[in-house]
């Protein structure tokens, strides 16, 4: 990772004051999405089929740096920082996955990519699942990793069972007006590294260089705002998919990606309702961030999926 007083001040970069890393193999770009500029990083095959990747919360594109290698050596690997992640614009729009999927998918077009695999892990995969919704002729197959999606594996409500309240507790608390606002700024780091350290099987997945990358991120201009949006605009979320599936059903290959140690147990079967072609693995060993914890398992896993039919 770069030194972030060496952090290079690329041209079109909306958030200059964080430390920008590099990905060997890989280059930046910013893309205007539909009125939002967004950050991609691409590399690999650019004849080859093209893979997108999103990640989620608190992390950024850098969650899949240990998979896109492998990918890169068969396909177009692109990961790109949602609205108000990482080094994409934090701008003031509504945060429902269905608005935000329309502007990661003008990112998409505008880098010159027509269709695509998509790949996403959990908030990222609640905007992977709405943007199937809205672009599904346009997407040869959808991976899902670890994701309650709002209105579809998202419990409506949060457990009182301590065994399982602590890895969805926060969705209530992102809710309430100001408060975290209040209770995290200046404390993003703690935050942040409480996620990654609970939330993984192993607590050393993460070092503290990682760990500071993604608080950094969430503390920059914006970044803690738009990052709870996600949690405040879920319900937008979820009438928006009911709306969708009730017109129609994914009909395209999905896989879920699922953990011994995640948030969801199945999630393949949570998806199976909505979807004519799901498929499922359980990575062992694995907490909620699984392309940090696994990412080998990650990487044969989409390979094998996205070339099933060769």
């Amino acid at each position: 990772m770069n030194d972030p007083a060496s952090a290079p001040r690329v041209s079109g970069n909306p958030v200059r004051d964080l430390p920008l890393p590099d990905l060997t193999g890989f280059t930046h770009r910013w893309v205007d999405a539909d009125g939002v500029r967004l950050h991609a990083v691409q590399g690999g095959q650019p004849d080859s089929p093209a893979v997108v990747l999103l990640a989620g919360f608190p992390q950024t594109w850098w969650a899949w740096r240990k998979v896109m290698p492998d990918l890169a050596d068969r396909f177009h690997v692109i990961a790109i920082d949602l609205p108000g992640q990482g080094h994409s614009e934090r701008p003031d729009i509504s945060y429902d996955t269905h608005t935000v999927a329309a502007h990661v998918h003008a990112a998409v077009e505008a880098l010159g990519v027509s269709t695509y695999w998509l790949v996403a892990h959990d908030i990222g995969a609640w905007v992977a699942f709405s943007l199937a919704l809205k672009y599904q002729s346009q997407l040869r197959g959808l991976a899902l990793l670890d994701a309650g999606i709002p209105g579809v594996t998202l419990p409506d409500a949060v457990p009182t069972d301590p065994e399982q309240a602590w890895k969805t507790w926060h969705f209530a608390f992102h809710l309430v007006p100001d408060l975290p606002e209040t209770l995290l700024t200046g404390r993003e780091r703690e935050y942040v590294g409480w996620f990654l350290k609970v939330k993984t099987r192993s607590s050393d997945t993460f070092d503290d260089a990682e760990i500071e990358h993604y608080a950094a991120s969430v503390a920059a201009d914006g970044g803690l705002r738009a990052s709870l949006a996600y949690y405040r605009d879920a319900a937008r979320s979820a009438r928006k998919n009911h709306d969708a599936l009730e017109q129609q059903r994914l009909r395209l290959p999905v896989l879920g990606i699922s953990s011994s140690h995640g948030s969801i147990p199945d999630m393949a079967a949570s998806l199976r309702p909505w979807a004519d072609h799901a498929t499922g693995i359980v990575v062992p060993e694995a907490g909620h961030f699984i392309p940090d914890e696994h990412p080998g398992a990650v990487a044969v896993a989409l390979t094998d999926f996205i070339t099933a039919d060769d």
